[in-house]
């Protein structure tokens, strides 16, 4: 039987892949002609094979590319400066085929990919915030055919569809102490293929955000999130954050079937860019809005210490709630787009990512801005009720721009009145608190939540905060030096989802809370771990991907932070792969119809989930851990596999695993 669920908050449904099977495709090799892949009702993954570098921690398998030809996978070994090729002829048996190794000095790769036997790979400089490179390669003999420079950071790199360009995403992160903060770009190079067959680059043009520093106000007031700061030596506020075209960082592209238009994630800004291909211009940037966690259907656990039993002790419990005021900032780092009925639309994982930079430098911290910019808080911190406000947390993990601001904050009692908020002057009740009370009296559990300091405090008509005193009294006499700041809306990171977007970026569906739903056991739908599915997903809920016995510790961060993504056509039917880069694992959806989604299979091939991975990795018994880390994704359909069925490739960055899934056909049964 098939079984329903409504996973969204515009009341779409869930289909749960109904008596799954192994059963799968064949082709036929009559006339070397492959037959049609038949059109699957359902599908599941199954493991097939994986290789591991025997390296842990070190973003040693980050972003896969499969070339059909040779039957070889390429896996980027980031922090190498190398690429690892694999011999994928016989999936089950992975064996490593040698290496292809940047000749840019001291350089990081960070992304591949592959066209009709050609690669390119995206070089990052040293120090990052220098102008990188783009190479290309002979996929078969690994030869440099050539190189170009792009944008500083180039982070992620595509061919369009026809070949004919190399797409780059130039980050221009800033460096640790945010001195320096190059402008984001997109690169558009030309691939030109001379008479005799071979290859190089052609004309170089950059796309860049200067045409819209003029309207960043604008931007600003439709939210796009423009906020970094502009000089860090100088007190932060309004006045005083970056350009446009510096605040925005181009994480991911995807391009259209026709090769005329391409979407770049702004992960950080919370929007994505238009760019059309053929004039090299960024034409549109589109805000993506936010989450309400206040709407039914996008409940979250806010914290990673819930819960008291009745005795009053500490337990692990599960505190799924909907909370008013608190939103959740899109920032989709992978996106990939399809076509369905003429349209284009874009699926995105929505991972999060907070701008933390000199967080490890203790000057900052002591209070020199100059050496850093950490726009994440928890909220207990944000708002705790102590007259001395932010200075209770100076020296400790008390951002010096948020400093800059106020002298403290509070939460505003017309929103967060369900928590507490105004009880008591100058106070947020029990919202600060860091779990909720079995028998549902006191606390709320949402102040272990992190946030973003930088947004959701009332403000005047340029941005300015305004002030408060400490019995929540606005204040037009107070200053930073003395005034609290008043919180009306609470922005967390990332949206523990997968969102499909129409080509304006406007949302047409999200996942709402299904993903953290489905992994604590409260949907309709069994969750297993481990490639054979007998481990209790309850058990490790929330888990992170570099410690063991970690039930709920990422609930008060970004939840399972869905971060790669990869989408597929098998018959006539599309399907969405989605990896979850701290729970670990692969979401998968039928995605043909983009307003009702269909859930097919989740596979989490993650097999110790008790022994700390680091140790395991010392005591030499990596192997045991299985896959940690998803961090790119690869469709391979049965036309271009070596199985001829079709097959999903997950690099996994802390494991420095890549994984063969197999994609199972099955008939769905009513």
């Amino acid at each position: 039987m098939s079984k329903w669920f409504a996973v969204s908050t515009l009341a779409l449904s869930v289909a749960l892949a109904g008596c799954l099977s192994n059963s799968s495709s064949s082709r036929s090799n009559n006339g070397n002609q492959p037959e049609p892949t038949p059109t699957p009702q359902n599908i599941s993954l199954s493991k097939l094979g994986s290789y591991s570098s025997g390296q842990y921690g070190v973003s040693a398998a980050e972003i896969p590319a499969f070339d059909p030809v040779n039957k070889r996978i390429f896996i980027v070994n980031a922090q190498s400066g190398k690429v690892d090729v694999l011999d994928a002829a016989d999936p089950q048996n992975l064996a490593r085929a040698g290496e292809l190794a940047t000749g840019v000095l001291n350089a990081t790769i960070n992304s591949i990919s592959y066209h009709d036997g050609l690669l390119a790979v995206a070089v990052e400089s040293s120090p990052k915030t220098a102008n990188g490179f783009v190479e290309l390669y002979d996929a078969t003999t690994l030869e440099l055919l050539d190189s170009t420079g792009v944008g500083a950071l180039p982070d992620m790199l595509t061919f369009t569809p026809d070949g004919k360009y190399v797409l780059v995403a130039n980050e221009g992160e800033p460096n640790d102490d945010y001195s320096v903060d190059p402008e984001g770009s997109v690169s558009v190079v030309e691939v030109v293929k001379a008479a005799d067959g071979t290859s190089s680059f052609g004309a170089n043009r950059t796309a860049g955000f200067e045409a819209f520093n003029a309207d960043k106000d604008d931007l600003i007031a439709k939210g796009v999130r423009i906020y970094g700061p502009a000089d860090n030596t100088q007190p932060y506020g309004p006045a005083n954050t970056t350009t446009v075209a510096r605040d925005m960082e181009p994480e991911y592209i995807t391009v259209s079937e026709d090769g005329t238009t391409a979407w770049v994630a702004l992960q950080e800004n919370n929007a994505f860019a238009k760019l059309d291909i053929a004039s090299a211009t960024i034409t549109e940037i589109l805000p993506l809005g936010y989450k309400d966690y206040g709407v039914e259907g996008n409940a979250i656990d806010a914290s990673d210490e819930d819960g008291l039993d009745p005795e009053g002790e500490a337990t692990t419990l599960l505190n799924f709630q909907l909370w008013p005021g608190v939103v959740g900032m899109y920032h989709p780092d992978a996106i990939s787009s399809y076509s369905a009925n003429g349209k284009t639309y874009i699926v995105s994982a929505n991972e999060g990512d907070a701008r933390a930079w000199g967080e490890d430098d203790d000057a900052y911290w002591g209070g020199d801005r100059s050496k850093g910019f950490v726009e994440e808080f928890r909220l207990k911190h944000l708002v705790h009720h102590n007259a001395d406000g932010f200075e209770r947390r100076a020296g400790n993990d008390m951002p010096q721009q948020l400093r800059d601001l106020a002298k403290g904050a509070m939460l505003d009692p017309a929103v967060f009145d369900y928590c507490g908020a105004g009880e008591t002057a100058g106070r947020s009740g029990g919202c600060r608190e860091d779990f909720a009370a079995a028998d549902g009296t006191n606390a709320s559990g949402l102040g272990r939540l992190n946030i973003s300091w930088v947004q959701g405090y009332h403000t005047h008509a340029d941005g300015s905060p305004k002030y408060y005193t400490r019995a929540g009294v606005e204040d037009a006499s107070l200053t930073s030096a003395d005034g609290y700041l008043m919180y009306h809306t609470l922005y967390s990171y990332g949206a523990r989802s997968f969102s499909i977007w129409d080509e304006n970026g406007d949302q047409v569906w999200d996942s709402g809370d299904f993903f953290e739903k489905f992994l604590a056991d409260q949907t309709d739908f069994e969750c297993g771990l481990g490639a054979e599915r007998k481990i209790n997903c309850l058990d490790f809920f929330n888990s992170g991907h570099d410690e063991g016995s970690a039930f709920d510790s990422r609930s008060d961060a970004k939840g399972p932070e869905p971060e790669g993504i990869a989408v597929g056509k098998i018959g006539e039917q599309t399907f969405a792969f989605i990896g979850l880069e701290r729970m670990g694992g692969v979401m998968v959806f039928d995605i043909t119809d983009p307003q009702q989604p269909l859930f097919q299979d989740y596979l989490n091939a993650r097999e110790n989930w008790v022994d700390e991975p680091e140790d395991l990795f010392d005591e030499d018994r990596l192997e045991e851990a299985g896959d940690l880390g998803p961090e790119g994704l690869v469709f391979v359909s049965a036309e271009d596999s070596p199985t001829e069925q079709p097959l999903l490739i997950v690099g996994n960055e802390v494991s420095g695993t890549t994984t063969v899934f197999q994609i199972d056909l099955a008939d769905r049964t009513e």
